[in-house]
């Protein structure tokens, strides 16, 4: 795979992520590791302090493709979806 993008979204869980990433086309092939007919991610987690009070999960995906504008498209996909649900 020849083009590597690697993003954070936060407020989203890593379940929540796996499970849009296999609504994309993706099939799990591992706990932390989604596969799609073109495309690799995988997934990892952390939470992260906002403030002096407050966390939030931030979960990181590290997208992989020889296509970088199909993966920028799969990317762009998987943002909205993250977005919405409150990341």
């Amino acid at each position: 795979m020849d083009t590597r993008i690697e993003r954070s979204f936060r407020g989203i869980s890593e379940r929540l992520a796996l499970r849009y990433l296999t609504n994309l086309g993706g099939e799990r092939v591992a706990d932390d590791r989604v596969e799609g007919p073109d495309w690799k991610a995988r997934l990892s987690s952390e939470t992260v302090e906002i403030g002096p009070s407050l966390t939030l999960t931030e979960v990181t995906v590290v997208f992989e493709a020889d296509d970088a504008a199909a993966l920028e498209a799969l990317i762009e996909d998987f943002a909205q979806k993250a977005m919405r649900a409150g990341g």
